[in-house]
């Protein structure tokens, strides 16, 4: 597959708006939409990897998942590492039990079933979980499960009749996730079946590219890349945690993605914008950063549980975690995928170790509920933090689709008295 830098120019584009909107930085109050740009490369980049393979009939299952285990376990593993003796120190006891099974979870790419049980995504509590960011990697790694089956199931009929499918699948999913996003909003943003139809477009896109015979001319390029960055920009400042999401808004991002993926050719300006060796660079990080920012942030909330992270304070977490990610990319993620130092068997029995020792923990938390002696100099200030709000149906009761950029709709009298019964619940 050839290598584009301006991907990796889009996953900074990406993960910059993550990490700052977790960071509390309210002018990019729609930067969580950088999960579905990541969605749509994945989509893109896995397709395109397993389609190729398949139609030089090499496509291996067990090399397949090998280059997962290399590229996803290793970074994982050691910010799970670094995050323990952390959470020791601050995290009070039944918030330690949540952090513990929530590593279980995480260990069978089931984390978002796990937090989608738990609670919702934008409100309060979602401020303290170390580890709820990892719901974007269990959805990417169940679609990577069932998508390649897919296609090698879909390879007799051809290409034609697989994109049909894939096209039908999108619309579905959708729709389901338009309705969900009033219906049922936490399950919906949690859940994979509201959200492959991100990964699809990915997926469409590399078949469009790989199939079609169609180029289009430096006019059209330059317009619809620039028509795809405008999307993106548009919902990162735009858009906020009252967008029912994902839903139809979530289309601009999506799109928006697909449309660069599509168009920033050479000679494009934003192929230009995105090739830049610094954005080129922190794509390259991405993942990493993306993977240690949210403990970073949640641990900082801990230790300040009383008056709160200043601005600064987080600031400079935020320029951490890109410091982090560098290292970690350096030293763990890029030796890991390399098949001269570490054999396949290597990886895969050191994945299986972590897997067996997280999901330990995940046993232990459960077994002590979380009371794992903790020392009370360390923990005594945040047990404010230690109560057990009714999260789900606080958040049922609040995420409701805006009417408008200045107001939002009255709520029926069930919606003001679940709220007022979750409020209560939750003092």
């Amino acid at each position: 597959m050839k290598y584009r830098a301006e991907i990796d120019g889009l996953r900074a584009i990406a993960v910059i708006p993550v990490v700052f909107y977790h960071a509390g930085f309210d002018v990019l109050k729609g930067g969580f939409v950088g999960v579905d740009i990541f969605f749509v490369i994945s989509g893109y980049l896995i397709t395109t990897i397993i389609k190729t393979e398949l139609d030089e009939d090499r496509f291996s299952l067990v090399q397949f998942y090998e280059r997962r285990a290399r590229r996803i376990l290793p970074a994982l593993f050691l910010v799970i590492l670094v995050a323990l003796p952390l959470a020791w120190i601050w995290l009070p006891p039944r918030a330690m039990e949540e952090f513990l099974q929530s590593i279980f979870s995480v260990s069978l790419f089931s984390s978002n079933i796990f937090f989608w049980q738990e609670s919702g995504y934008f409100d309060t509590a979602t401020e303290l979980k170390p580890l709820l960011h990892t719901w974007t990697l269990a959805i990417e790694e169940q679609y990577y499960i069932l998508f390649p089956l897919f296609l090698m199931f879909m390879k007799p009929f051809g290409t034609r009749k697989t994109f049909i499918v894939l096209v039908v699948a999108l619309v579905m999913s959708l729709g389901l996730a338009q309705w969900g996003s009033s219906a049922k909003p936490v399950a919906t943003f949690y859940l994979l079946p509201t959200r492959a139809w991100e990964l699809a477009i990915g997926s469409l896109v590399a078949f469009q590219l790989m199939y079609s015979s169609w180029t289009p001319s430096r006019m059209v390029s330059q317009g619809a890349s620039l028509a795809g960055f405008a999307l993106i920009v548009f919902s990162v400042f735009a858009y906020s945690a009252d967008t029912p999401y994902p839903s139809l808004y979530t289309v601009a991002p999506t799109l928006g993605t697909a449309l660069v993926i599509l168009f920033a050719r050479p000679g494009t300006w934003v192929k230009a914008l995105l090739s830049l060796k610094v954005l080129v660079g922190i794509g390259l990080i991405s993942y990493s950063a993306y993977l240690w920012h949210q403990p970073l942030l949640v641990f900082a909330r801990y230790q300040f549980a009383i008056e709160g992270p200043s601005m600064f304070v987080m600031a400079s977490l935020a320029i951490l975690t890109f410091i982090l990610a560098y290292l970690s990319w350096k030293y763990v993620e890029t030796p890991f995928r390399n098949r001269a130092l570490y054999s396949r068997g290597q990886v895969f029995r050191a994945s299986a170790a972590g897997i067996a020792a997280c999901m330990s923990l995940g046993i232990v938390g459960m077994a002590t509920n979380g009371k794992l002696l903790q020392p009370d100099a360390t923990t005594y200030h945040v047990e404010l933090l230690d109560y057990n709000p009714d999260n789900r149906t606080l958040q049922e009761a609040t995420w409701d689709p805006p009417a408008g950029p200045k107001r939002r709709p009255a709520l029926s009298r069930r919606q003001q008295s679940i709220r007022q019964d979750a409020l209560v619940r939750s003092r």
